[in-house]
């Protein structure tokens, strides 16, 4: 790399997230479609001597450096050269369903593929880092199935969809919702069109991050109350999202939200 490249860690949501059992190893066997927003965390990376990362944005100081090690575990997994300088500027709440830390690693193997190219096995170095970290990389319509890892193309009748992400400002913690997750196999995800799937499927995991974060509750009912096509929680909350047919409803949404929750973080933008 001779020139800084900058790289956005686009916010991810779950439009569909079916929890189908827990596996011997703990894990989770899941069905979900993952989207993403275009737009999320900024990251800027410079020649430097060795790796480095500096943190800036509204939610750097609630990274304590855990997410923000995860860029650096990043380089590390991937050859690029001498040492990069790794500027992020962090927009999206952490502990919130959206991606976060594995938002960020997908750009940076982005990063490094767009000036040395990715390794064959990138995508079993991007698991390695977190089961969301291969859909991040890729930051398009996907299936996932496994532990989510097992990816496929998702139908794309979605890109453009106006959406409002609203989150209120409550970190949550995935480890605690799916150990509150009552284990009951509610049915596979079903099949068809983007749309169709969002509208016909769930999050299994709403009900058990409700109990832990009855706020979610709150922000689903404020998002429900602006006639959206679809609201629901983003993978393990807190965060949640609404769908609209145009982005003038989307506009009216998170005005109306913005005036009766302004403590309430908020995005909005288009699905990919």
């Amino acid at each position: 790399m001779t020139a800084p490249i900058t790289e956005t860690a686009y916010a991810k949501i779950n439009l569909a997230l079916h929890v189908r059992r827990r596996r011997a190893d703990g894990y989770h066997e899941l069905e979900t479609v993952f989207a993403f927003v275009d737009a999320g965390d900024t990251l800027t990376a410079t020649p430097a001597r060795k790796d480095t990362l500096t943190l800036t944005g509204e939610f750097a100081p609630a990274l304590a450096g855990e997410e923000g090690n995860l860029v650096l575990d990043g380089l590390a997994a991937l050859p690029h050269g001498a040492g990069w300088h790794v500027a992020l500027a962090k927009h999206l709440p952490v502990a919130a369903g959206l991606g976060g830390g594995s938002a960020d690693v997908g750009a940076v193997f982005r990063m490094v593929g767009a000036a040395h190219g990715l390794p064959d096995d990138w995508h079993a170095r991007a698991a390695k880092l977190g089961a969301d970290v291969p859909a991040c990389v890729l930051s398009q319509p996907m299936i996932g199935i496994g532990t989510g890892t097992e990816l496929t193309p998702a139908p794309t009748d979605l890109a453009g969809c106006p959406v409002l992400l609203v989150n209120p400002r409550v970190g949550l913690s995935t480890g605690p919702v799916f150990a509150a997750w009552d284990q009951v196999d509610r049915g596979p995800m079903p099949k068809g069109t983007a749309r169709a799937i969002t509208l016909a499927g769930r999050n299994d995991l709403e009900m058990p991050a409700i109990a832990i974060c009855p706020q979610v509750a709150q922000v689903l009912a404020a998002l429900r109350a602006t006639a959206p096509w679809c609201a629901r929680m983003s993978g393990s909350g807190a965060t949640c999202f609404a769908l609209y047919d145009s982005a003038k409803a989307r506009d009216a949404a998170a005005a109306h939200i913005a005036a009766t929750q302004p403590g309430w973080w908020q995005l909005a933008g288009a699905l990919r």
